[in-house]
């Protein structure tokens, strides 16, 4: 089934009253966009839609594969297949949402192809590139845009309501900031302004917070089973959702545990365990422990007297795997 559609927010005054003005072909009255995605991966597939129950008229989508076919059949039923460059011709809003290191291809290529005017905005959806990357579309006139949603997709209907009240990391130019942010206010979203060179810093945090956080809870779980834990989604669910919420809430005062306390005998034993049960967990723990310690030394939770013992083990569980 499609995806539900949601009421369009209102207009905001301002700037952004130009939105209509701003953009070629798009409708004088109702503001609204023609939109091609290229790309319809999960964010592509599910940013599309929330387009479409914006009101804006998602004319034409690539995808050819089989997951793109099923995504594409549950989020955006009725709107046509094509080829990328009959995608972006007609398009007053192009999203291009694809892998990071193919985003420069794709771009380039449709440059060379024609497929990009003058007026149109070309944005893309990569948290790690900001403008640069769409050099090619500039220089045909086209208005580039930098615009990426701080949040993981699955690529199901499920998605939409998630999009409510996120952020975007937006970059783009002075006289594009208001259509910007309007874009993002028609996704339901709130704009972060991040500066070109920022962008792989912006995006190394996320990917460091959210992706690491994935491989962090799959390694507990693990151990969990391998000690004989038979539910152990059922023991972390609780403790990791606390202490997420304390470390969002209260920084690094919400460290607990054997390294903010110094306990060096407690982290020497789950070196020796982890490396007879799962050598392989062993130098992510002891870069994890040695980063902790110094943030809890660093805020004060941790005293570097109290810190000595601890930090001699980390270091011989360092030497130890580096031989």
């Amino acid at each position: 089934m499609s995806a539900p559609l949601r009421p369009r927010p209102a207009a905001p005054p301002g700037p952004a009253a130009s939105w209509d003005r701003a953009v070629p072909g798009a409708r004088a009255t109702s503001r609204l966009l023609t939109v091609g995605v290229v790309g319809s991966g999960r964010v592509g597939a599910v940013l599309g839609a929330a387009l479409a129950a914006a009101g804006h008229q998602v004319a034409a989508v690539t995808g050819d594969s089989g997951a793109s076919r099923a995504r594409l059949a549950l989020l955006l039923p009725e709107v046509p297949r094509r080829p990328a460059a009959a995608v972006a011709h007609a398009a007053d809003l192009l999203l291009i949402a694809v892998p990071d290191d193919a985003l420069a291809g794709v771009v380039a290529d449709l440059a060379e192809r024609g497929a990009l005017h003058p007026g149109q905005v070309v944005a893309h959806t990569s948290g790690a590139h900001g403008l640069a990357v769409l050099a090619p579309a500039a220089a045909v006139g086209a208005r580039p845009l930098a615009l990426h949603p701080a949040m993981t997709f699955t690529g199901t209907p499920d998605d939409l309501a998630r999009l409510d009240g996120i952020s975007y990391g937006v970059t783009a130019p002075a006289d594009l900031r208001a259509l910007a942010a309007r874009l993002v206010a028609d996704l339901g979203g709130v704009p972060e302004w991040v500066a070109e060179t920022d962008r792989p810093l912006y995006h190394a945090a996320l990917a460091h917070g959210a992706n690491h956080l994935v491989t962090l809870v799959n390694e507990a779980t693990d151990r969990l089973r391998d000690a004989g834990v038979a539910r152990p989604e059922k023991v972390l669910a609780p403790l990791l959702r606390a202490a997420l919420e304390n470390a969002l809430r209260l920084g690094d005062d919400a460290l607990t545990g054997p390294v903010s306390r110094g306990d060096a005998g407690t982290v020497q034993r789950h070196l020796a365990r982890l490396a007879a049960t799962a050598p392989e967990s062993v130098p992510a723990y002891l870069a994890l422990a040695r980063r902790t310690a110094d943030r809890a030394i660093a805020a004060g939770r941790l005293r570097p007297v109290d810190a000595q013992s601890l930090l001699g083990v980390l270091a011989d569980g360092s030497r130890e795997v580096a031989t």
